[in-house]
């Protein structure tokens, strides 16, 4: 017979039982909010991420060009490259820069009239700004950790800096797209800026910035409403190509690329054998000394250009001096 169970004993038992469901319910609960990922309806996502993606790439390129102009102005090794790219309101935006800032605003003037003009806003950070200052007036850029206002002279300098930036900017621009882009003024109070409505939508590019053994940030911010207007022209900019090439064209290319190679001297060589000798041999040979080969004088031989195994060939004479006869075409 089994043993039979008191009433403490069954309760117990009964208790175990709850308190293991109610953990694997709870550990249930948090492995589906791991999954789950919030969404603002609020602020609803204008843009896909190939669209983004487009955008991504083209300032890829003007970090390219901003990496080119200023590793020649610094005369130091500048690396820049696209940290991240997200859409989110404005007033977050401008709610996270510095006291003291650096922001230039740009005129984005698109050629075509279809297109509304605006506003652009770059932000330099601090520490970028003043290591700028410090190489520029012949420093080592050690100077470079301060929390103070820029003077008029040192935004004087950065107002020339950055007037070359934009100009990059344009260029890298005009790749997918017509636009004229100027700078219209720097601020250096980001609490007082207001260039555009706090609930805009905007889509702000994050650039790393490696310059002089320090890691600083160059913000672009954009605005959505003129964004959404051309973002599907240029996307397409990015895709390959599927077009034919015109055949005359090409051929036309080809000649042109012929005749720039046509006076190239190229070395070439016959290469009748090949075969390999321990150095103590080769260093006792003599003169009349006889080295036997495993060809014979009527296989074919092998004519290199530039190196380079072209044709087989025959030995041969023509009008007493030694010559080759091609055969085949190797490759």
């Amino acid at each position: 017979m089994p043993e039979q169970l008191t009433q403490s004993q069954i309760d117990a038992l009964l208790n175990k039982m709850m308190s293991m469901d109610e953990v694997d319910i709870e550990e249930e609960v948090d492995s589906q909010k791991s999954k789950i990922k919030e969404y603002d309806f609020t602020s609803p996502k204008k843009f896909t991420k190939e669209q983004l993606r487009a955008l991504d790439g083209l300032y890829e390129i003007y970090a390219r060009l901003l990496s080119s102009y200023l590793s020649g102005l610094l005369r130091s090794v500048v690396n820049a490259e696209v940290l991240q790219i997200e859409e989110l309101r404005y007033f977050e935006y401008n709610n996270a820069l510095p006291d003291n800032a650096l922001v230039g605003i740009l005129d984005f003037v698109p050629e075509d009239s279809r297109y509304s003009e605006s506003n652009i806003m770059v932000d330099m950070s601090t520490t970028m700004g003043f290591y700028l200052i410090d190489r520029l007036l012949g420093g080592s850029g050690a100077a470079h950790n301060f929390t103070r206002d820029y003077t008029e002279i040192e935004v004087a300098i950065l107002t020339n800096v950055m007037n070359k930036m934009v100009s990059r900017m344009q260029d890298a621009w005009n790749t997918s797209l017509a636009v004229g882009i100027t700078l219209n003024s720097i601020e250096t109070n980001s609490r007082l800026l207001q260039v555009y409505s706090p609930d805009d939508i905007v889509v702000v590019i994050v650039l790393d910035v490696e310059i002089g053994g320090l890691s600083t940030t160059l913000s672009v911010c954009l605005p959505a409403e003129s964004l959404e207007e051309f973002i599907d022209n240029f996307t397409v900019r990015f895709y390959r190509s599927t077009k034919r090439q015109d055949p005359e064209r090409e051929q036309k290319k080809r000649r042109i690329l012929l005749e720039g190679v046509f006076e190239s001297d190229m070395d070439m060589k016959v290469v009748f054998h090949e075969f390999h000798m321990e150095l103590k041999d080769l260093l006792s040979l003599q003169p009349d000394d006889v080295i036997p080969l495993t060809k014979t004088l009527t296989s074919d031989v092998i004519m290199e250009v530039g190196g380079i195994p072209w044709f087989t060939a025959k030995l041969g004479e023509t009008k007493g001096k030694k010559s080759v006869k091609l055969n085949n075409p190797l490759g």
